[in-house]
């Protein structure tokens, strides 16, 4: 299983939220840069980013950034919020970005997402985030009347390879992942799986990874201190 440390932006910053609200974004790092080299040194390979200015507007605010640690950082990055035009896509896929999520546009528009896996193949992944198993959209303020199962198969029907899950109730409350809707979803589609919100120490990481998913997202509890990232991704990979 690969293990994505995240960094979340706004205004630059890395910042952590509570189950998406912006009313509870908490700064947990000053410099992008300096996380994702502490990352790699950690033994990351990997690295998860996400603009939420980006999310909230539809319009990329921290695109340079997320740029920058990508060409510079040594680490795959992949990297949402706020992509949901085709020129936003070829910036970050040919700016050094390994893999863009598009969240809104598979609730909303599931044509485009078409596209995209037509144009650039396996460095399209999906966002799927889901609020009592239905999907929301636009940062994750909009609510859908569409199932996460459904919409997990339709995107595997479109050509997605990998599917970002996340159970929005458990993300950033420390309280464990949503097992039962991960395994759910392992099992509904033959899409790569990246479990995303909750996980909070190692015990969450060793009952992720035993649902036989690709990868795991952890954030908060890198932050904070409740996993050690290199002793996580030794546990994720071995």
């Amino acid at each position: 299983m690969v293990l994505l440390p995240a960094i979340d932006l706004i205004g630059g910053s890395c910042v952590r939220l509570k189950k998406g609200n912006f009313d509870t974004v908490e700064k947990v790092a000053e410099d992008p840069m300096d996380t994702a080299a502490a990352f790699r040194k950690a033994g990351a390979q990997w690295i998860h980013m996400v603009d939420l200015d980006g999310a909230r507007t539809g319009v990329g605010q921290n695109r340079k950034v997320i740029l920058q640690v990508a060409r510079e950082s040594g680490l795959q990055v992949e990297a949402g919020g706020g992509i949901r035009t085709a020129e936003a896509v070829e910036t970050y896929l040919t700016g050094g970005v390994s893999r863009v999520i598009l969240g809104s546009a598979a609730v909303k528009d599931p044509a485009f997402v078409r596209e995209m896996v037509r144009l650039w193949g396996g460095r399209i992944a999906v966002g799927i985030d889901a609020k009592k198993g239905l999907a929301a959209a636009g940062g994750w303020l909009e609510g859908s009347s569409v199932c996460y199962i459904d919409l997990a198969r339709a995107m595997e029907q479109a050509g997605v390879g990998t599917i970002i899950f996340t159970d929005i109730a458990k993300d950033g409350m420390m309280g464990g992942p949503n097992l039962e809707q991960l395994e759910r979803i392992e099992n509904a589609v033959s899409c790569r799986i990246v479990a995303s919100g909750g996980i909070s120490c190692m015990e969450d990481l060793r009952q992720v990874k035993s649902l036989g998913v690709w990868g795991a997202i952890v954030g908060r509890a890198v932050y904070n201190g409740g996993i050690d990232l290199a002793a996580a991704v030794k546990t994720a990979e071995g």
